[in-house]
């Protein structure tokens, strides 16, 4: 592609002289005879080089530079100046002018002087490619190092939670071998349930690990709210009954559909009710456990409503809730669960709301737009 070229002369015979010119050393030229004229045809082509007269009437060279520059600080410029307008040619440079050339024109000195400004264009254009990858390559190196530190921190904390789990599948497998020596079924039921319980989380810390690990696009689908949660309800309440904790359903029985990614909405609501119902577990203190799973609506959004009576957060905790490998848990959780659950609402551009007092348990709202997002 040639190189392009605005010459601004107010004098003709110039002009056409310097374009014949131009156009045998293989560049396109479009012409002007005055600024304003100039300044018309820089907005429509965009050349990269202006050769331009200093004195012309009206708007002379050195407005005409300061406005292109103003518009395009990367325009070079060559200005075409008399013997006897030395101060002007200075003015010019201090205006960021790139060469100026002296009436009568030499058209070898103008050829050395466009060779310096051409390459001054490609060592600007080369610098910038450079920079450009340079910041490529940072941001790369930058990124594979979260990723490794994530990986490391994740290892870690998958390490930690699995040692707890893996102690718990001992302790209920050995419930279960010393109830058939002793024939005592109640032993094999207590150990057979922790080896479930202790089997589900495993199952759970693996699709948790599984949904950090991979980007998903959401798969929208229209779902009937109720039945939604519903659903929800009846996959959770058996965990619920195994901890003895009472778990209540208050739903809105007018509440319609709703376009969301269920699978993953289901996987949300799901980790965020287990953290209940484990904050329930955790408590010592003699009062009834009891876990709500709300759903109700504003005429904005649908609001899933997940209120606990267990151990309730500290303002500590609660700020680090959603960070990612953080854990009020201890060796039972990894820290990624509640991330992961933040990560899907925000998809949906919904928002996780968080109540909680230490002692007195914790209410979870999790809001989801009714016209979601444009996806």
């Amino acid at each position: 592609m040639k190189k392009s070229i605005l010459l601004v002369d107010d004098e003709a015979d110039i002009r056409e002289i310097l374009s014949v010119f131009l156009e045998d050393l293989g560049y396109s030229v479009v012409a002007a005879e005055n600024g304003m004229e100039a300044l018309k045809l820089f907005r429509e082509r965009l050349p990269l080089l202006v050769i331009s007269d200093i004195k012309m009437p009206g708007m002379d060279g050195i407005e005409l530079l300061r406005k292109i520059k103003l518009e395009s600080p990367d325009t070079e410029f060559i200005m075409i100046t008399g013997h006897g307008d030395m101060e002007l040619a200075i003015i010019s440079f201090q205006g960021q002018a790139a060469d100026f050339i002296t009436k009568p024109i030499n058209v070898d000195v103008l050829e050395i002087a466009l060779k310096k400004v051409c390459d001054k264009i490609l060592c600007r254009k080369m610098l910038r490619e450079y920079t450009e990858n340079l910041e490529k390559l940072i941001r790369e190196k930058t990124e594979l190092q979260n990723h490794l530190s994530s990986l490391g921190l994740m290892i870690g904390s998958i390490s930690h939670g699995l040692k707890g789990l893996l102690t718990g599948l001992d302790g209920g497998m050995y419930l279960v071998d010393s109830g058939f020596t002793k024939d005592n079924q109640k032993q094999i039921q207590e150990g057979w349930q922790i080896v479930k319980l202790t089997v589900e989380r495993i199952r759970k810390m693996v699709l948790d690990i599984l949904y950090y690990a991979k980007e998903r696009d959401l798969k929208w689908e229209t779902v009937d709210v109720l039945g939604f949660a519903e659903d929800i309800a009846a996959g959770i309440q058996p965990k619920m009954d195994i901890q003895k904790i009472t778990f209540l359903k208050d739903f809105d029985p007018t509440i319609g559909a709703l376009e969301i990614d269920p699978g993953s909405i289901h996987s949300a609501l799901i980790n965020i009710l287990e953290n209940a119902m484990d904050a329930c577990s955790r408590d010592t203190a003699e009062k009834q456990k009891q876990v709500i799973f709300g759903v109700k609506q504003n005429p904005d959004h649908i609001l899933f409503e997940i209120t606990d009576t267990g151990t309730g957060m500290d303002r500590e905790t609660r700020e680090k809730l959603f960070t990612l490998f953080f854990s009020s848990k201890g060796s039972k959780g990894t820290g990624l669960g509640l991330f992961i659950s933040q990560k899907i609402i925000s998809q949906h551009g919904g928002s996780i709301h968080v109540a909680s007092v230490p002692g007195h348990g914790s209410q979870f709202v999790i809001k989801i737009p009714k016209t979601t997002l444009n996806h």
